[in-house]
């Protein structure tokens, strides 16, 4: 399931297919930057999560790397004629991916979207680099995306797939897993109001929309952004969970 923040397009992408999950998670820009780019995050997402999804498709077994790689780089051929792929404020996204092969379900995430997987333990695999950045901005920001020491996302740059996370985890065992954009991990990241565990077992008892209401009531319920780096009151939110 995915819900667009209130009052806003929908910026995240989702799609699955036999064995396989695509997420991503478009970067609002700030207002006032100018991305160089006739196009928003919105679009960008749709473009490059069919693209990813279409590449997932034939089960060929090409490394999760290469297929986002791809991916960027034919979007990016798409609308280069129209737009500054030069520019450091480009429209840019997460990804993250889950793909069922023989006896192992391989993971990719590149920047902050987490997967979360439950094999009688669970396991969190999330790209933290954007949390640790010196300096939160739009000029520490604009520097660091992309950059060695900084933090990688999916733009126009097609070898910044390669700095994304990758593992596997044996499908014996594994009891369920759980893709999410940021804006869905929000009851345990931001307000502090569930673990890992418990997110997983709402999830699977009572299901995405749920998960999404209570954290609009969070959200709702939250203290305004005034100090807190990053925030913004209402957020995206998309949430799969695939049982085994």
């Amino acid at each position: 399931m995915s819900e667009a923040a209130p009052g806003r397009s929908n910026e995240d992408f989702v799609a699955a297919g036999p064995g396989w999950v695509v997420l991503l998670d478009g970067a609002t820009a700030p207002p006032g930057v100018d991305s160089g780019c006739r196009h928003d995050p919105a679009w960008l997402v749709r473009r490059l999560g069919g693209r990813i999804a279409a590449l997932l498709a034939p089960e060929d077994g090409r490394p999760l790397p290469d297929l986002v790689a791809e991916a960027v780089k034919v979007t990016g051929e798409g609308h280069a004629g129209t737009c500054d792929l030069q520019n450091p404020d480009s429209p840019s996204a997460t990804v993250s991916l889950l793909r069922r092969r023989g006896a192992a379900v391989e993971w990719y995430v590149l920047a902050d979207s987490p997967i979360v997987v439950d094999a009688g333990e669970v396991r969190v695999f999330r790209d933290d680099r954007v949390d640790h950045l010196p300096s939160y901005t739009l000029e520490s920001v604009r520097r660091l995306r992309n950059s060695p020491g900084g933090f990688w996302v999916a733009s126009t740059n097609p070898e910044a797939a390669y700095e994304g996370l990758t593992g596997e985890v044996p499908v014996e065992g594994l009891r369920r897993a759980a893709v999410l954009s940021d804006g869905a991990s929000r009851l345990v990241e931001r307000f502090g109001r569930m673990g890992w565990d418990d997110l997983l077992r709402l999830l699977d008892e009572e299901g995405p929309r749920e998960l999404i209401r209570r954290t609009r009531e969070a959200e709702a319920a939250a203290p305004g952004p005034s100090g807190q780096r990053r925030w913004k009151r209402h957020d995206d939110a998309t949430a799969v969970l695939i049982r085994f």
